[in-house]
């Protein structure tokens, strides 16, 4: 008989490990506290830009890149697999980005060097944006995105195709004591029996963990991003201090994000709709006088340093951990996946995946 895992948490991280352990053979339910692939959760995973690429990645350990560059390996595959059997298209494209001054140019090519990833130098003027830090960017060819809400969709019909339950609307209680896990309840009072247990539940996995794993420092962090109708678009991502603007197929431009530790509140705000404006039009002028489409919210689960923690539970011998990952949800989804589901069938995972163990 098949090993049955019950992943808590529906986000992409969630959606990818149930994935990878499906096709390992694994019986798979998914418990998520909202709807998966739904706009109305809150969470990260549909509403990120969907740049497949760690922003600023010389400015982050080994562990981090390590961990992206894997994604953005994976995902070419994975996007055509999922259009293959779903029918849905997730917009993966090779794009492009280009990185406006500030930035520590010397810092930037030697890593672009040290993990063999192409860039030159460039003008931005040459790309047709403003650059109001100077002239010399950087473009990095190789940057790719995709469209989350489209990946989501995909992800939930092959899961659903592919015999994985998804329990919706149903959420857990926080775990308590250590030893094994027999069964997690529900805050209903049903419990939910499995061989083995995931947390991938993001910004929501401290509330679940805060009694058997203390020192897990994970928190929401709320990021904002506006939706714009340009005459004429980008045709490259552009970023500029910790600000990106991402050309989509359908002619509109996503212009984000701000990093806010205001707790779960999802809301937008006037304040962060002006400063995100005004650093578009600094950029690319003829936004302005121009509408914004849409304005929305999404929660990630900030942690130190952007790092995961991808591991086996210090105290509760059958409980995992895929949860952390910051900003990178997206990017780093295949390759955590890979690496939780080669712990849970006792496999040596692709990395060494010491970096990423819980803190005791």
């Amino acid at each position: 008989m098949s090993m049955h895992v019950i992943i808590a948490g529906g986000g992409i991280v969630g959606c990818m490990t149930a994935m990878e352990l499906a096709g390992r053979g694994c019986r798979v339910t998914i418990v998520e506290r909202g709807q998966i692939a739904s706009q109305m959760s809150g969470e990260s995973s549909w509403a990120g830009g969907g740049i497949l690429f760690p922003l600023l990645p010389w400015m982050y350990g080994d562990a981090v890149n390590r961990l992206t560059i894997s994604g953005t390996k994976l995902y070419p595959a994975i996007c055509e697999r999922l259009k293959q059997e779903t029918g849905i298209d997730t917009e993966l494209q090779q794009c492009g980005m280009l990185i406006l001054p500030p930035f520590d140019r010397e810092k930037a090519l030697a890593w672009c060097r040290d993990y063999d990833f192409a860039a030159q130098g460039a003008s931005a003027a040459a790309f047709g944006v403003q650059s109001p830090g100077g002239d010399e960017a950087l473009w990095l060819p190789g940057v790719s995105q995709t469209r989350p809400p489209y990946v989501m969709r995909a992800l939930r019909k092959w899961l659903e195709q592919n015999g994985v339950t998804l329990l919706e609307r149903t959420e857990l209680k926080p775990l308590e004591g250590a030893g094994s896990l027999r069964a997690w309840e529900t805050v209903s009072g049903e419990k939910l029996q499995a061989d083995k247990f995931v947390v991938t539940s993001g910004a929501w996995s401290f509330d679940l963990l805060k009694e058997t794993a203390s020192k897990l420092k994970i928190k929401p962090m709320r990021g904002q991003i506006l939706l714009y109708q340009p005459r004429k678009n980008l045709e490259h991502m552009v970023y500029r201090e910790g600000f990106y603007m991402i050309p989509r197929k359908d002619g509109l431009l996503l212009a984000g994000s701000t990093l806010e530790d205001v707790g779960f509140d999802p809301a937008t705000t006037e304040q962060a709709r002006d400063e995100l404006s005004a650093k578009a039009e600094a950029v690319m002028p003829t936004l302005k006088g121009l509408p914004i489409i849409k304005h929305w919210s999404g929660l990630r689960p900030g942690t130190p340093e952007n790092l995961p923690a991808i591991a086996a539970h210090p105290q509760i011998e059958n409980l995992y951990l895929n949860t952390g990952h910051f900003r990178y949800g997206l990017t780093m989804a295949p390759g955590s996946a890979k690496i939780v589901a080669a712990l849970i069938c006792g496999e040596q995972p692709f990395i060494d995946p010491t970096p990423f163990a819980c803190p005791v």
